[in-house]
């Protein structure tokens, strides 16, 4: 791993019996960046968390975390301590007050933040002698971001960070994923909100059933992915727009749409050279990126 990247895998594979959840991911996440690793449910998001942060065991391949090696125990210790994570379903002790549960965890780690807890306490309005089991989901999700945002870590690994949040708690859970890239923090998380990630990420990884498919910055996915609709007065055949760039080909009746990731320059050459009768070229967002990466797939 250089310095520029904090996460590193190569061709990791992780099996569950026959089911190939992970299949030969090679990720690159670099520092000082908010990356986003999306896909739809199943897709081996969190089966590479739980790998990068020896919580599962890979079944082949390799893999970093700030220089560490996921596979290597002492290693593994190492990295946890540098890490602050939030996993997808929240774990924590039912049975402890969230002030039990705050106390607690403060006393593992020397770069707790006593200002960052106050803080986010109130804006969070936690119950402090409730306890955990009787907090609802948005709760528990707030308590949790508590306890990794009141660190100060060098990768933040956050695992749909927004579930059972209402707009508000979004809002300042986006402030504050973007204030703590500022402070030099690397930050990794999954989500299924789309418009959270276009709104604040730097780097977006698309995984589609354990395969990466999409490794990009928001910078590079607005500049070159393009939907170009196609009006003919003869359809020509498919397979004249399969070039470099296209990934997707639709047709209906006399109208082609065709979705590329780049080239779409040689795209409207090649419909002029087939006589088209309208051409139009428009950006597409991350959603509909995200929706025709995976689909088909």
């Amino acid at each position: 791993m250089t310095n520029d990247n904090v996460i590193v895998t190569q061709a990791l594979r992780k099996f569950y019996g026959t089911m190939e959840a992970v299949r030969g991911l090679h990720l690159t996440v670099g520092r000082n960046r908010i990356t986003a690793f999306l896909g739809r449910n199943g897709a081996g998001k969190s089966t590479t968390i739980k790998m990068l942060l020896g919580m599962e065991r890979p079944s082949a391949g390799t893999g970093t975390v700030l220089g560490k090696q996921i596979t290597d125990p002492e290693e593994n210790r190492e990295l946890r301590r540098r890490v602050a994570y939030v996993a997808e379903d929240k774990p924590l002790y039912g049975y402890m007050t969230v002030e039990q549960t705050i106390r607690f965890v403060r006393s593992f780690y020397c770069d707790w933040r006593a200002d960052i807890e106050k803080r986010l306490l109130q804006d969070y309005e936690l119950p402090l002698h409730r306890k955990v089991n009787t907090l609802s989901k948005g709760m528990r999700t707030k308590l949790s971001l508590l306890l990794a945002f009141a660190r100060c870590p060098e990768l933040m690994i956050v695992d749909e960070p927004s579930e059972g949040l209402d707009p508000v708690a979004i809002e300042h859970l986006l402030q504050a994923l973007v204030a703590r890239s500022a402070e030099g923090v690397s930050v990794f998380f999954s989500s299924h909100q789309i418009a959270e990630v276009e709104r604040v990420a730097d780097q977006v990884c698309i995984l589609e059933k354990g395969r990466l498919l999409v490794d990009a910055s928001m910078d590079e996915l607005r500049q070159f992915y393009r939907r170009i609709d196609l009006v003919f007065s003869s359809l020509p055949p498919e397979c004249e727009f399969q070039i470099s760039g296209v990934e997707r080909i639709q047709t209906s009746g006399r109208q082609m749409c065709v979705f590329a990731s780049s080239n779409a320059d040689a795209v409207i050459q090649r419909a002029h050279e087939w006589n088209a009768v309208s051409v139009e070229v428009a950006p597409v967002g991350l959603r509909e990126i995200f929706l025709k990466t995976v689909e088909g797939n």
